[in-house]
């Protein structure tokens, strides 16, 4: 399926990743998944590599949703490592009605090279489902979360956030999807 869309955010610039889930109750098979992995390796003048490695899993049922996901990517040149990021994460949903539905999503990041040994983030919150076509979908969420980081330097910080997102696909053909979101997760002072 080739799918198009972008995440526009506000949210502290970093590596935070939210998704919308699609309706369980308009999945057209009970699992979704995929799964990627690369490595390039060059030598010359300089030696360098890069590993890529991801995966997105989603189960449905008639009225729960459950999303696994995962990524790592590593880049060194000349055995000095220059980038290292490990990034998981889940996210769940649960139909209360045709419009409504409760969510709730958690991630851990590491990223030494950003400054991060660790960034929990947990949020959980209501959606509405205000499209449901075959051809057009449109949900907006927003609830409460908290951010937890351990900054590679030593301390960390806890931070409660406000989040919302909106997120739009039109199935354009059998194969082609659009998809389009906007999410923000804001420190609450």
């Amino acid at each position: 399926m080739l799918s198009a869309g972008s995440f526009c955010h506000q949210a502290m610039a970093d590596n935070v990743l939210f998704t919308s889930m699609d309706d369980p109750s308009t999945a057209k098979k009970p699992f979704e998944g995929s799964a990627s992995a690369g490595y390039l390796a060059q030598t010359g003048n300089t030696t360098s590599s890069s590993m890529t490695a991801q995966t997105n899993m989603t189960w449905y049922q008639s009225s729960m949703a459950y999303s696994l996901w995962g990524n790592a990517a590593n880049t060194s040149s000349n055995d000095e490592r220059s980038s290292e990021t490990y990034n998981i994460g889940g996210r769940s949903r649960y139909n209360l009605n045709s419009y409504d539905y409760l969510f709730g999503q958690a991630s851990w990041l590491s990223d030494r090279f950003n400054g991060y040994d660790s960034r929990d983030v947990l949020t959980a919150g209501y959606g509405r489902q205000i499209l449901n076509g075959p051809v057009h979908s449109l949900r907006a969420e927003f609830g409460p979360g908290v951010r937890y980081d351990d900054f590679h330097d030593g301390g960390h910080e806890t931070k409660a956030l406000g989040y919302g997102a909106i997120s739009y696909q039109w199935q354009l053909t059998d194969t082609t999807k659009f998809v389009q979101g906007c999410f923000r997760a804001e420190q609450l002072q």
